[in-house]
């Protein structure tokens, strides 16, 4: 069978098919299409996955093989073929058509195939695996169609769009789906469930364009711990790096501990004052600093640094966590003028 990317979900609902193959130009439904069926697979028992990647010198005996071999952990098995050309050539045909001719009901074959060529579509291998499965073809959207994707996507979260808003943020996407998505999980991200007009859109837009690496220490700072949650979730949503928003927090650290530490040392000559001039302070963020750190002890803001420096390893791949819950919380930490 032949599908569309808005078919899929109703035909995994119906029953798995042994053999699909996807392939396409669009990324973004090529991805989502894969990550569909792993799930449907997943819960029809598929426990067990083996990836077969082809390249140059593939050996295409390995697709038999994969499809013979028992189980070690289950008693069905997702073969996944990685297709890395535009062809797969009278070999690759061949083993392709000899699977589909004798599919066990123990295996599924998910082949990605992103650089297919079209005129490949017509091989025999392609009709095999229409005759025994399922193949699904992607292609950018445009028009009419962007609109109804996104109009799609923003109701799934929650969201009834007045008109003109999916058009807005088809526009604004200019026909990147990924864009879209990341936009629609700003807005249920910053935003409530519910109506969503035109005005409420530019509003939200505009919020989530002023999210940048220093908002969040300046919410922070003011003990907003809402605000700093979903500037968090943004910039994670947005592909932040997360060593930029490390290296922003821990700045922001350091020169608190020193100003602290400088109010604690009566004796000391230097004032906080002159810590925050040496470090650059602006004048107008003077006061909310001077606020923060009347309810932050120096010991406190050390023990954040140390964090950020375990928070460093996670990100190296160094230490186990995940790198941004590790952020998450430290800002978090920070903004409640707390260190645990």
């Amino acid at each position: 069978m032949r599908l569309r990317f808005n078919q899929l979900q109703a035909q995994l609902a119906r029953g798995l098919a042994p053999v699909y193959l996807l392939c396409g130009e669009e990324p973004f439904q090529l991805d989502e299409a894969a990550r569909l069926i792993r799930a449907a697979a997943r819960k029809a028992g598929f426990a067990e996955r083996e990836v077969l990647d082809q390249d140059g010198g593939f050996d295409w005996n390995a697709l038999g093989a994969a499809a013979d071999a028992l189980s070690l952990f289950s008693t069905r098995k997702l073969i996944e073929l990685r297709l890395g050309g535009a062809r797969i050539g009278k070999e690759g045909g061949a083993a392709v058509r000899e699977y589909c001719a004798r599919p066990c009901a123990d295996n599924l074959l998910l082949i990605l195939a992103p650089g297919l060529e079209r005129k490949e579509l017509k091989a025999r291998w392609v009709g095999a695996v229409e005759a025994c499965g399922a193949v699904l073809q992607v292609w950018p959207l445009k028009g009419r169609e962007l609109e109804q994707w996104v109009e799609q996507r923003l109701r799934a979260a929650g969201f009834a769009p007045a008109s003109g808003v999916a058009a807005l943020l088809a526009e604004r996407a200019e026909g990147n789906l990924l864009a879209a998505s990341q936009e629609i999980e700003k807005l249920r991200l910053l935003g409530e469930p519910g109506p969503l007009g035109l005005d409420d859109l530019l509003g939200t837009l505009a919020d989530s364009a002023r999210f940048d690496l220093f908002a969040l220490t300046d919410a922070a700072l003011a003990g907003d711990r809402a605000r700093v949650q979903r500037i968090i979730a943004v910039l994670r949503a947005e592909g932040s790096a997360e060593s930029l928003v490390l290296w922003v927090l821990a700045r922001e650290l350091r020169m608190l501990a020193e100003a602290a530490e400088a109010a604690e040392a009566v004796a000391r000559q230097q004032s906080p004052a002159k810590v925050l001039a040496a470090h650059r302070v602006p004048r107008p963020r003077v006061p909310v600093v001077e606020r923060a750190l009347r309810a932050r002890s120096s010991g406190q803001l050390h023990g954040l640094l140390r964090r950020c420096a375990e928070a460093d390893l996670a990100i190296k791949g160094l230490a186990p966590g995940d790198p941004w819950q590790r952020l998450a919380a430290i800002a978090d930490d920070l903004a409640r003028g707390d260190a645990h």
